[in-house]
């Protein structure tokens, strides 16, 4: 079992930055496949970036050259840098795990966190 916890979140004004965190439990986060997900209120869960190992990530299009993803093997942590944030960010933010080389579908994970909402006032 892989649990994850998620912390950073909460109210910055447009143009602002967060750094969320992502800390998992257990001694195999090296060999995981960690992503994060997005979810705005009525809307569909939304794939933003993906990191396969400390070396190879990858950015969704729509938040690439803002949204930069990172992980610390070491700490078990893996993070998402926000950039110029705006109104449209607004959504409850998750990670994921994958105990296997994964995608950038949601169905893909197995281990979620509870999320944490990040909220950008115009």
């Amino acid at each position: 079992q892989v649990q994850l916890v998620e912390s950073g979140g909460g109210l910055v004004q447009a143009g602002g930055s967060l750094r969320l965190s992502c800390a998992a439990s257990g001694r195999t986060f090296r060999g995981y496949t960690m992503t994060w997900f997005r979810q705005a209120p009525a809307k569909e869960r939304v794939f933003l970036a993906i990191s396969w190992s400390e070396t190879n990530a990858y950015i969704a299009d729509s938040v690439k050259g803002r949204f930069t993803i990172s992980r610390d093997n070491a700490k078990n942590t893996v993070y998402l840098q926000m950039n110029e944030l705006k109104p449209e960010d607004t959504a409850i933010y998750y990670c994921a795990a994958a105990s296997r080389t994964a995608g950038t579908r949601a169905d893909d994970y197995n281990y979620w966190g509870q999320g944490t909402q990040v909220t950008v006032s115009s």
